[in-house]
């Protein structure tokens, strides 16, 4: 627990100073060789920009094709999506991901909820109506935008774009006018690389405790009458 902990710890602090904060147009932490300051652009430059068709909670299986729900983003979050577990019966019309899709929910219950941003690291998942999806250009890495659109500057812009009282939505249109800080393509590579192999990390650890566990729980029901 403790080596878990340690590693959600580091990688909240690393997340804090490896996205330009205040209008810096540099991080706190960068690796060697970068010096550069960061550019800053409209995400509608450097993006294309669709939606999700189709699926609710209603519509989920225990075998079918699988599918992406905008509450994934808050129940499971993950930087990127390597595995989906959640299955439908495949509809007309849905949309289906290529891979390196990066999605953002559309509706939620608060402002902070709705800002953040998933990677599609898988093809052939099809993606659920209350989701923006955006595909990046070729000098835009798609696991760098999951991280900013979730942890850096851009985070409070989308904060205040989001819209609504009881229920927040965020629009493609919003999504457009962000205006991203961004460094140099092999920066934001190296960038989305390092906090993969946290990610990595801190899931093997989940697993090896949540074992553990398991194998106490089990004990304990035998070993006692």
């Amino acid at each position: 627990q403790r080596k878990l902990d340690l590693l959600k710890e580091t990688k909240k602090g690393f997340l804090q100073k490896m996205f330009p904060k205040n209008g810096a147009k540099v991080p706190e932490i960068r690796f060697p060789g970068f010096t550069e300051d960061w550019e800053q652009r409209k995400l509608s430059e450097m993006a294309g920009f669709s939606k999700g068709n189709g699926y609710s909670k209603a519509d989920l299986v225990e075998k079918g094709h699988p599918v992406i729900l905008y509450g994934r983003l808050y129940t499971k979050y993950e930087t990127v999506i390597e595995k989906v577990d959640t299955f439908a019966e495949l509809k007309e019309k849905s949309v289906i991901s290529n891979g390196g899709e990066v999605i953002v929910p559309a509706s939620g219950e608060t402002p902070e909820d709705i800002s953040r941003a998933s990677v599609v690291d898988v093809s052939g998942v099809a993606l659920g109506g209350d989701l923006n999806i955006i595909k990046t250009k070729s000098e835009l890495d798609p696991t760098f935008l999951a991280l900013t659109i979730s942890n850096g500057s851009q985070q409070k812009e989308m904060t205040k774009r989001a819209q609504g009282k009881s229920v927040v939505h965020l629009h493609n249109s919003d999504l457009k006018e962000v205006n991203l800080l961004y460094p140099k393509l092999d920066e934001q590579v190296k960038i989305g690389s390092f906090f993969k192999k946290l990610d990595v990390a801190i899931t093997l650890h989940q697993r090896k405790l949540d074992l553990l566990k398991e194998t106490k729980k089990g004990f304990l029901q035998k070993m006692f009458v």
